[in-house]
């Protein structure tokens, strides 16, 4: 086990599935909370979550993204990602999360290469977001996705100018999309790193395979991350690969 206590992603459906896992391993879940949960999902079985998690443990949470557009140009279409993320943030303040991952909807081919349209839009989310947040305690990162390079992430960080808020650094997604190399992309986006995700692939596929079992470089990665406070996730399909990751995690790091 890392001496950095790393988090595991478990979807909320799979939870009880994998609680004896979690349990043994005594691990910090990020529960991902898919868009299809809200309507089922009660303040009981929240609270009925949270029993189980019976160890010392922290809890970090990733937001819904399916069919939601933070940076979104039509009002009612914001109004709609800004309810569930208030949602997502009802759903924290009982969990008690220390972090919320969030995606930012940004894709340069629907946005036409437009930032300053993407951002403009984003701002109005996340500025009523971020301040909730940070009342309850509760720090807001946002991750790569399809992006290839990360100026418009730290744009965003920059344009909203709190220690809250910040960016989450996806291993796997950087290995498909980027074309800018990774030292140069981390050195953008350190200054506001909040979370890291950690998963790898061969370049065909988003595969969620374990560390070091694809191409992705993570001895540079922690070389570059080295001393900064931030969660580690690590993001595996399977107990499996879940635990060739934690293992391996070790051998990274100093």
């Amino acid at each position: 086990m890392s001496r950095v206590r790393p988090y595991v992603h478990i979807p909320y459906d799979l939870f009880d599935r994998f609680l004896p896992f979690f349990r043994q391993e005594k691990l910090n879940p990020e529960i991902y909370f898919g868009s299809r949960s809200f309507g089922t999902i009660t303040k009981s079985d929240l609270l009925g979550l949270k029993k189980k998690l019976d160890y010392p443990h922290e809890l970090t949470i990733h937001a819904p993204f399916m069919d939601l557009s933070p940076g979104a140009v039509d009002p009612k279409v914001r109004e709609v990602t800004l309810q569930r993320f208030f949602d997502t943030l009802d759903i924290g303040e009982i969990l008690r999360a220390r972090v919320i991952v969030f995606h930012s909807g940004y894709d340069k081919w629907k946005y036409n290469n437009r930032v300053d349209i993407w951002l403009e839009g984003s701002l109005q989310t996340w500025r009523p977001v971020n301040e909730r947040a940070a009342a309850l305690g509760i720090k807001i990162a946002i991750e790569n996705i399809f992006e290839d390079e990360p100026h418009h992430l730290r744009m965003l960080a920059d344009a909203m100018s709190s220690g809250n808020f910040g960016i989450c650094f996806d291993t796997g997604h950087f290995n498909l999309f980027s074309r800018v190399p990774l030292v140069e992309w981390l050195s953008v986006v350190k200054p506001c790193l909040k979370e890291l995700h950690l998963h790898d692939n061969s370049r065909r596929g988003d595969e969620h395979l374990p560390l070091g079992e694809g191409t992705f470089d993570f001895e540079t990665l922690f070389e570059e991350v080295r001393g900064i406070d931030c969660v580690y996730t690590i993001e595996a399909h399977s107990v499996e690969n879940a635990k060739k990751s934690l293992a391996r995690l070790d051998g990274y790091l100093p």
